[in-house]
């Protein structure tokens, strides 16, 4: 009898759990360019050189943002950037690089970067950073665990850039930042919105977004000019 009753509960954990579901929410995001976008066409080209860092943090866990490894920053970055390129019209040329937490004992990669912001007309650097609550996200995991996903649970992450611009003597241009959040609800039944509402998607939105925003505001600012 008892075997069987173990066995009743394994099935019905097994039941719940194959039923869990999420549906991703995305926020408006802050500090976006409202005016109207505006092409910088005959302006002289020139030669970019992006630098892009990608960090998490677990807020009341990570005592410091950590630099992801290769296999950790978002999928599909490449083909965002490349998309967002679009947004200008003088760059005749461009580098890129993407920071890493063992460039500090690489001197050759270091060398690399170096020579780059050296040889173009403009560097940009591209800061990425998500963050989650290591507490929330703790609590929620218990208490969708003993509610058996029951229970609406919300998680957010919250999601920022930091982009500045430096001329080739490396003295700052200007300086652009954006942040949005996601809120991720997991409940037992909320697979049945899910197809409508997939993690991925907002996260690829976000960077999308992102990039498309201030690329636009760098365009209608027309700040990659030649003095």
């Amino acid at each position: 009898m008892k075997v069987m009753n173990s066995i009743f509960k394994i099935f019905v954990l097994y039941f719940a759990f194959s039923l869990i579901g999420c549906a991703t929410f995305k926020s408006e995001m802050k500090g976006k360019f409202d005016s109207t976008a505006r092409k910088n066409y005959g302006a002289e080209g020139v030669s970019v050189f992006f630098i892009f860092s990608h960090l998490r943090q677990t807020k009341g866990y990570d005592a410091i943002p950590k630099l992801d490894k290769k296999y950790q920053r978002i999928a599909g970055f490449d083909d965002f950037f490349q998309d967002a390129l679009k947004e200008f019209s003088n760059i005749k040329n461009y580098s890129t690089f993407t920071e890493y937490a063992s460039d500090v004992n690489d001197s050759k990669r270091r060398a690399i970067k170096d020579s780059l912001m050296l040889s173009h007309d403009f560097v940009i650097k591209i800061k990425f950073l998500r963050e989650k609550s290591f507490t929330t996200h703790f609590l929620g995991i218990i208490a969708s665990t003993v509610s058996l996903t029951l229970l609406p649970i919300p998680y957010t992450y919250s999601y920022s850039v930091d982009l500045d611009i430096l001329n080739s003597k490396g003295h700052l241009i200007k300086s652009y930042s954006r942040e949005a959040s996601l809120t991720k609800w997991v409940q037992t039944f909320l697979i049945f919105i899910h197809p409508f509402h997939p993690e991925k998607r907002k996260k690829e939105e976000i960077y999308v977004e992102f990039l498309h925003d201030i690329f636009k505001q760098i365009e209608t600012e027309k700040v990659l000019q030649k003095l």
